[in-house]
């Protein structure tokens, strides 16, 4: 019995790919956070849903891996910039200045490394 090669996926997955996973997990779940305790009823329940899901769908449309369309790196950095600094600003609007820096600055070594990467 001969088995078929399982096609090679190009995707490497290294400790930075897992901590932007993580730090693109916070942000969704930072901004729905944000949504629901930072405004008052009736938008706390439409910018709580609404700011998470703008993230992930502008997120998988073109900064993920298995992105919809493929845009030049300017473009994905610009969509990647967007939703973290959305995320921090999130924070810093909530009063906690420190959560803020810490991630906007995590998140920064984090694409800066990726873009560095990429351009290999």
């Amino acid at each position: 019995m001969t088995s078929t090669p399982q096609p090679q996926s190009d995707i490497t997955i290294g400790p930075n790919g897992i901590l932007r996973f993580l730090l693109e997990l916070f942000a969704i779940v930072s901004l729905g956070f944000w949504g629901f305790v930072a405004w008052p009823l009736p938008w706390n329940i439409v910018i709580g849903i609404g700011a998470p899901v703008i993230a992930i769908v502008l997120w998988g449309l073109f900064r993920s891996p298995k992105a919809v369309f493929r845009i030049d790196p300017f473009g994905r950095a610009l969509v990647e910039v967007v939703v973290m600094a959305a995320a921090a600003f999130a924070w810093w609007d909530l009063g906690q200045p420190v959560v803020a820096i810490v991630f906007a600055a995590v998140a920064t070594v984090s694409g800066v490394i990726n873009a560095r990467s990429e351009f290999r």
